[in-house]
């Protein structure tokens, strides 16, 4: 059998470990019973629920918060491998590997944030920001986490890694895979995933099976396999994903010199990313680097909407599952594996919960690639959802909100040309929602190699053009 993930360390031989010597323990979200091992699924061996890590030095009598804000701002500009990863740049608060040369790092994190200046004059809200994790090495969020779980992987001795996916896990689990010298297995939902994130894991050297089934049925099989063969989970469950996704918080309070948001909003998929946010968040609080909590607000498509039926018809007591439906196939994923850990960081932040539409989704994309930025589908649900919390007063438009957009233009290019040239509700063509999408629209025009047809296509676009 494979080994199991462990916190249990042997002296460090190198001569410059990452960070002072890791005593991160496992504790289930549930009975809150802690081991120093977790096996192969990452569930409690006492009640069966979900593992998160923790340390008992992340606290005030270990940590002084002044001290690791200067710290890491110093680190910016050094030119070590680790302090050049914005993750692991922030490792006093991270499980540490034995030794520096173990972590695997494609110099992740890092990512920026953005004023969003057209969609705050829309909207009215004033501090309207967007942190980017699309700008990450592979194009999603998911690297700042496969970068500690990969590095736990190698260290473990794993020579196979696999994920399911919706295709942003499996991209970055191949290139992290790839980068520490391990072979990666892929399973996706046969023709339920871009073929844009499809191909980076092939061109990753993944081995890539598509399943006919849906990611959750992927999800199950792996569970399976994982119990069977030496194989390394990388999915969102295990929680060194969830250790290196939290870093986008650090990161994103330092970017804001430390003065908290009102509001951070995210898109709700598998829910592993708003509970790593969550989590920081969390922590932040405990040890002093922030003095209040922002809300944590998680925003789901209407037709993968796990989340919120649960929030809303079972008060987060047990899970609602759906068969997801959505265009925006990184968060097509109805059965949540981390839903209780949302729910929980969701209730300790005063977050909420909302679902948006198909066509709400596709306005709001377009608004986002109209302020020079872009994003994939399920980032869109951020601005959507935005402006539903709006209308329910839950916002308030003198409020500071930051959006989180998880992946980049580039990652479903069909979806953004479908959009441009009417094509993606083409059934939905005398819906007075849809009517509104098209000052949005921009269709490539075929013209004769001309100036004089050139010239007046410019004119016209001159003269319709909204100001901007």
């Amino acid at each position: 059998m494979p080994p199991s993930a462990t916190s249990n360390r042997e002296s460090d031989n190198q001569s410059s470990p990452p960070a002072a010597k890791s005593k991160y323990v496992f504790r289930c979200i549930g009975c809150a019973s802690t081991a120093t091992s977790a096996g192969e699924n990452f569930r409690c061996a006492q009640c069966g629920n979900l593992l998160e890590i923790t340390d008992p030095s992340w606290t005030t009598n270990s940590l002084n918060a002044d001290a690791l804000k200067t710290l890491w701002r110093e680190r910016r500009s050094s030119n070590s491998p680790l302090d050049l990863s914005g993750v692991w740049r922030f490792r006093e608060l991270l499980p540490t590997p034995d030794s520096g040369q173990q972590v695997v790092t494609l110099r992740e994190g890092n990512t920026p944030v953005y004023e969003l200046t057209r969609a705050s004059r829309d909207t009215g809200v004033t501090h309207l920001f967007a942190k980017h994790q699309g700008m990450n090495p592979t194009g999603s969020f998911k690297d700042t986490g496969m970068t500690v779980a990969a590095t736990f992987a190698r260290q473990a001795g794993y020579r196979w890694v696999a994920c399911a996916s919706t295709g942003n896990t499996s991209a970055s689990m191949a290139a992290y895979a790839a980068r520490g010298g391990m072979r990666s297995l892929v399973l996706v939902p046969e023709g339920k995933i871009s073929w844009s994130k499809l191909s980076q894991a092939l061109d990753y050297g993944a081995l890539t099976c598509q399943l006919r089934t849906d990611f959750d049925g992927c999800l199950r099989l792996l569970q399976e396999l994982v119990r069977s063969a030496p194989v390394y989970q990388l999915n969102s469950i295990n929680p060194f994903r969830l250790e290196g996704q939290k870093t986008l918080a650090f990161e994103l309070l330092e970017q804001l010199d430390w003065q908290v948001p009102d509001h951070i909003i995210v898109p709700g998929g598998n829910l592993g990313n708003s509970s790593a946010i969550g989590k920081a968040l969390l922590e932040m609080l405990e040890i002093n680097l922030i003095s209040r909590l922002p809300k944590l607000s998680v925003i789901q498509a209407k037709g993968a909407n796990a989340l919120v039926r649960t929030l809303r018809e079972a008060n987060g007591e047990h899970l609602v599952s759906v068969q997801p439906e959505t265009r925006a196939t990184a968060i097509r994923i109805g059965n949540p594996a981390s839903w209780e850990k949302a729910v929980k960081v969701i209730r300790a932040t005063e977050g909420t919960c909302e679902q948006v539409s198909e066509i709400e989704i596709a306005q709001a994309k377009a608004e986002i690639g109209a302020e020079g930025i872009g994003c994939e589908p399920a980032s869109a649900v951020t601005l959507a959802g935005l402006k539903k919390l709006l209308q329910s007063g839950f916002v308030k438009k003198n409020e500071t909100v930051v959006l989180i957009l998880t992946g980049n233009l580039l990652k479903d290019p069909d979806y953004t040309m479908e959009f441009h040239r009417g094509d993606l509700f083409a059934d939905a063509a005398e819906d007075r929602a849809h009517a509104a999408l098209q000052p949005l629209c921009h269709p490539p025009i075929v013209l004769d190699a001309n100036l004089d047809a050139v010239i007046e296509t410019l004119e016209k676009a001159e003269k319709s053009e909204p100001n901007a």
